[in-house]
């Protein structure tokens, strides 16, 4: 009985924060409102022909007359998704665009798949209390007109109208509308925006949307990523809503994660609330969250932007400023307003609208071999390096972690290190009785558990307590033939600040010269 009880309470959740998108609740289900309710399909081969992707790449999904409610949004997947689903995936090539009340600029300009918070289209499944996806796309925002309503779909790709384009595109859709005999004057227009930016997020805040009018902004969609690096993405990033033309946000949330309903990062698996939720994305993560109960209201303005706050440790103001570590944002914004509407971002074409495919490979610095031999150097080894971590080593050298484990989630150019939280122990392999310098890289850029404090040693032999190493420091170490006389050579990193780690980046042994 127990978990009948608790079944109804979960559904009864999810019931009423999807009551929310239909203006009304469960309290008035069996109210008989005046209006008659229709709907109006297209896509499908039952359909005129110019409202399929045979004849065009922009298709009138619904054209419908004032005054009137669009209650829901329904687009089935296309038929390449279902029959070939590991070879096409629908993607930001098709943008959903809406008009209201015969206005030349639309209302609506986002691509499809993440106007359903699908970013990129790469999610099976999405559930929230507005939109939802699973073998079809479903969305629940009450959308009034007074005149009419004009909804399209724009396909931008390379393929051609016809029975191909058509395999590759949303095979059906239907409008659902209820009429009404006027549109109740305190009720909005609703509006939606979509942006992407590779930006140095230290030098410059990401721009969400711009809106000028009365309304409120009711949700939003956001992906960030550090392409190329996986899960190297920050979430101390502060979420700034100006309204009506302030100059400093009067709602400025701080932590990404945390205006998202979560705390210490993103959680380690997806998590899917009617109202808020997380999921990775590419190599980054997704997050979505409704204003449903705490709409941000403006009468003349709102700006909305991501970026560190004035107060932040100044660790991703350095870093993030750096080439190489731009931080790519991309995000759908919901919100109501009165008409008119300034006009909506310009948008990139198909191409420029996929997420950035870069590699950590395209940005990492390495010094050449030649570099390397002009200097005497024998090793040279990236500790954490994601792939082959001795990068150089003439015959006779080598290096193996002896503990330890890898990491590679900082910002560039020495984005990697190997880590222990006691100790840290890399063995050198070189020819027997040999004279050289081993050369260590350390830095510790987070500032972790307000700084690392580390012993180094090297055959041995202490360096000393190296600390408040933010900003990098090289170590050196002579090392003797009596040292090597077995052919190898042990490093020691020992942590010495609680629940910290201690950490070594490059090692380096450089032959002493003859």
């Amino acid at each position: 009985m127990k978990r009948i009880m608790a079944a109804v309470m979960c559904a009864g959740a999810v019931c009423m924060a999807s009551a929310y998108a239909q203006d009304s609740s469960l309290a008035d289900l069996a109210v008989l409102r005046a209006g008659k309710t229709a709907a109006q399909n297209a896509l499908w081969i039952e359909t005129p022909l110019e409202r399929q992707f045979k004849s065009s790449k922009r298709v009138i999904v619904a054209d419908i007359k004032g005054p009137a409610v669009i209650t829901m949004i329904h687009f089935a997947m296309p038929e390449m998704s279902i029959s070939k689903p590991k070879e096409y995936t629908l993607g930001r090539d098709v943008m959903l665009r809406m008009y209201w009340d015969g206005e030349q600029t639309p209302s609506v300009d986002v691509p499809m798949v993440d106007f359903f918070c699908d970013p990129a289209g790469l999610r099976e499944a999405v559930n929230t209390a507005l939109v939802n996806k699973r073998r079809g796309f479903n969305a629940y925002f009450p959308m009034h007109f007074a005149q009419s309503a004009k909804i399209e779909l724009v396909y931008d790709g390379p393929a051609e109208p016809g029975d191909e384009l058509w395999r590759i595109m949303p095979c059906y859709s239907y409008v659902m509308y209820r009429e009404l005999e006027k549109v109740p004057a305190d009720v909005g227009y609703f509006h939606a925006t979509w942006r992407q930016d590779l930006l140095p997020l230290a030098s410059r805040d990401y721009l969400a949307m711009e809106a000028k009018g009365n309304g409120k902004f009711v949700g939003w969609n956001v992906t960030v990523r550090l392409p190329g690096r996986a899960n190297a993405y920050p979430v101390d990033e502060n979420e700034k809503f100006f309204v009506d033309g302030e100059p400093e946000a009067s709602i400025e949330f701080q932590g990404l994660e945390d205006s998202f309903g979560f705390s210490w990062g993103f959680p380690p698996t997806e998590s899917l609330f009617p109202l808020t939720g997380f999921f990775p994305f590419k190599d980054g993560a997704a997050a979505y969250r409704f204003f449903v109960n705490d709409a941000i209201r403006f009468e003349k303005s709102l700006k909305v932007a991501i970026g560190f706050g004035k107060n932040e440790d100044s660790f991703f103001k350095r870093e993030f400023a750096k080439a190489g570590n731009e931080l790519e944002l991309s995000s759908t914004c919901y919100w109501y307003q009165t008409e008119p509407h300034a006009p909506l971002a310009k948008l990139p074409g198909a191409k420029e609208r996929a997420p950035s495919e870069l590699s950590w490979k395209d940005r990492e610095k390495l010094p050449t071999p030649e570099e390397m031999r002009a200097r005497g150097v024998k090793l040279h080894m990236r500790c954490g390096r994601p792939e082959n971590e001795v990068v150089f080593a003439d015959a006779g050298y080598g290096a193996q972690a002896k503990s330890g484990y890898v990491f590679a989630g900082w910002p560039f150019p020495v984005f990697h290190c190997r880590a222990d939280d006691q100790d840290l122990r890399i063995e050198l392999a070189v020819p027997k009785a040999s004279a050289g310098t081993v050369r260590l890289y350390v830095i510790d850029p987070d500032n972790f558990q307000g700084g690392r404090k580390q012993e180094v040693s090297v055959a041995g032999k202490s360096l000393g307590i190296i600390d408040k190493f933010a900003e990098g420091r090289w170590l050196e170490a002579k090392v003797s033939p009596e040292e090597t006389s077995d052919g190898k050579v042990m490093i020691d990193a020992r942590n010495l600040r609680k629940e910290s780690n201690a950490v070594i980046s490059v090692v380096e042994w450089v032959a002493q010269k003859k």
